[in-house]
C-alpha cells in the first residue's frame, strides 16, 4: 500500500488522533453542530472519541449531517435498485455527477441504509485545497485524483489510481465510487469519458479487458435532483464554452458550489443502481472491436443504463417543452409546477438574451433527450 500514500484516505488506526485534532477547527465545528443541533459541545466530543475508523465517523456523524440536509433542503429522497445487489459483495459504482459532495455522501446513505458496502470515493485535488476540505474527504474515505499534471506525471498517476481502485475492489473488501466523467456534468448531458475507462483498465493484467472488467462488478448508478441548487452557479461556465471562450474559475468558486449544493433547495432526489454488468460485457467482448472500440462500447452500455434509469422529474419535462415550443411532454406536469419552473427561470437568466435561456434550459432538458434516444 506505500505507492498509494500520497492519495489514500486515512487509515482506520488514525481516525481518532486526526478527529481530535480537527474538532476545534471552526469549519469542522460548524458541521459537528449541524448534525447535532440538539446536542452540547461536550456530547459531540464524546461521539467523536469513539470514532475509531472510518466506517464509525460516516455512520456515527456524516449519516446524520446528510440526513439533516435533506431535512432542510428537499422534498423527498427516494432510492431503487439497490436491493438487487448483495450485501457482501464490492462493486465499482459508476454514477453520473451533478453535486461535487452530495453525490458521493447521498450514495453513501443509500448504501448503508440497504446493508451494503460503502465506497472509498474517488476526488479531484482541486477540490479539497483547504486543508479542513482535504482531512474531512480523507476521513469519508475519499481518495485523490491528481490534476494539473504533466502528461508523463498524468500517466504515472492514472497507474496509480487504477492499480488502488484495483486494490480496493479485488482485495480490500471496498466498493468504490467514481464519475463516468473528470468534473461533473454542467449541461445535463450524462455522458461517459473513454478516458475514465482507459485509466481503470491500465491495472488490468487479463489479456481480454473486458474478463478484467467484469472482475470490477460495475453498476451504473444515475443521480437525479429535481432541481439543482447549483443552476445558476454552472451558467458562467456553460456561456464561455457556448461562445467558445476559456473559462477561468475563480479562487472560491468549488467551496461556494459544495456551500450551495448542501444548503440549497432540491425539491426531490432519487439515486437509481442499475444492474451488475456481465452479459453485456460478452457482447463486447465478442464485438471483433479493437480496444478504444471495446471501451467505447462499454462507455455506451454505462451511459444507456444512467439515461434509461434516470429519474425524469416536471422541471426535465417542462424545459423541454419550453427548449422545443411544444406541449409533448404537459401530461408530465401541472400548471403549478410549470409557473414555479418559469419563476425560476426569469430569476436566474436574462429573458432577452436567447443564448443563456437556451442553455438553462438544455441544463434540464438533456435527460430527458438522452431518455428518449433509447426509448423511441
Amino acid at each position: 500500500m506505500n505507492n498509494f500514500e500520497h492519495i489514500r484516505p486515512y487509515h482506520d488506526t488514525e481516525v481518532n488522533t486526526i478527529l481530535k485534532e480537527l474538532r476545534d477547527h471552526p469549519m469542522i465545528k460548524a458541521l459537528l453542530h449541524f448534525a447535532f443541533p440538539e446536542k452540547s459541545e461536550a456530547q459531540i466530543h464524546e461521539i467523536l472519541d469513539n470514532c475509531h475508523s472510518i466506517r464509525d465517523f460516516q455512520t456515527q456523524v456524516i449519516y446524520y449531517a446528510v440526513t439533516n440536509v435533506l431535512d432542510r433542503s428537499c422534498e423527498g429522497f427516494s432510492t431503487s435498485g439497490f436491493d438487487k445487489l448483495d450485501a457482501n459483495t464490492p462493486y465499482l459504482f459508476i454514477s453520473n455527477h451533478r453535486d461535487i459532495i452530495l453525490d458521493t455522501s447521498l450514495l453513501n446513505v443509500a448504501l448503508f441504509e440497504n446493508n451494503l458496502l460503502m465506497t472509498a470515493s474517488a476526488i479531484g485535488d482541486n477540490l479539497v485545497q483547504k486543508p479542513f476540505l482535504l482531512a474531512l474527504s480523507k476521513l469519508n474515505r475519499s481518495f485523490l485524483i491528481l490534476r494539473e499534471q504533466s502528461l508523463r506525471k498524468m500517466l504515472e498517476s492514472s497507474k496509480t489510481v487504477s492499480n488502488y481502485i484495483k486494490q480496493l475492489l479485488l482485495h480490500g473488501h471496498r466498493s468504490v465510487w467514481i464519475a463516468q466523467r473528470e468534473g461533473r456534468t454542467k449541461d445535463g448531458n450524462d455522458l461517459t469519458q473513454q478516458g475514465v475507462l482507459k485509466m481503470l483498465a491500465l491495472a488490468s493484467d487479463e489479456k481480454d479487458l473486458m474478463t478484467y472488467f467484469r472482475k470490477l462488478k460495475i453498476v451504473p448508478v444515475s443521480m437525479s435532483y429535481e432541481y439543482d441548487p447549483t443552476d445558476v452557479l454552472k451558467m458562467p461556465e456553460l456561456m464561455a464554452k457556448h461562445y467558445d471562450q476559456e473559462y477561468i474559475k475563480t479562487s472560491n468558486e468549488d467551496f461556494n458550489s459544495i456551500l450551495k449544493g448542501a444548503l440549497g433547495k432540491k425539491k426531490r432526489i432519487h439515486i437509481a443502481a442499475g444492474e451488475v454488468f456481465d452479459k453485456n460485457l460478452d457482447i463486447i467482448a465478442e464485438s471483433g472491436e479493437s480496444a478504444n472500440g471495446q471501451l467505447q462500447l462499454l462507455a455506451d452500455e454505462i451511459d444507456k443504463q444512467i439515461h434509461c434509469n434516470y429519474k425524469l422529474w416536471p422541471p426535465n419535462y417542462i424545459a423541454y417543452d419550453l427548449l422545443n415550443e411544444s406541449n409533448r411532454f404537459k401530461n408530465e406536469y401541472t400548471e403549478k409546477e410549470l409557473r414555479q419552473f418559469e419563476r425560476r427561470l426569469e430569476r436566474r437568466v436574462d429573458k432577452d438574451h436567447k443564448a443563456a435561456m437556451n442553455n438553462f434550459l438544455a441544463m434540464y432538458a438533456n435527460p430527458v433527450n438522452n431518455y428518449l434516444k433509447h426509448n423511441e
